[in-house]
């Protein structure tokens, strides 16, 4: 049964997406949507860190220092490994929060 609230819950997200424009700030977000400021500042935040841990490991690499490169690189892999993580336990508990409890 379709209830007022989830209506509106729906609602929100639909226009919230019709909103988004950035699709690389929603890569480098660990929420699923882009609703406030904060998101978008720390969106930005991991995207600069992304790019600075990519830099960083070229510079190592001509320095030959290949253990740190190395290191930088993996960092630079599980910084958006671990923020779609992030993404899907989000978007679970919010579907999960969607649900009906058993007594209704």
């Amino acid at each position: 049964m379709i209830t007022r609230s989830k209506l509106v819950e729906q609602l929100r997200d639909y226009q919230i997406r019709s909103q988004h424009r950035c699709f690389a700030l929603t890569f480098f977000s660990p929420k699923p949507l882009l609703s406030t400021w904060t998101d978008v500042a720390v969106a930005v935040l991991c995207g600069v860190t992304f790019i600075l841990l990519l830099f960083s490991s070229y510079i190592t690499l001509y320095l030959q220092h290949y253990w740190v490169s190395f290191i930088l690189v993996c960092l630079g892999i599980l910084l958006p490994i671990r923020l779609r993580i992030s993404r899907q336990s989000l978007a679970r508990k919010r579907d999960r929060r969607l649900l009906l409890p058993l007594s209704m």
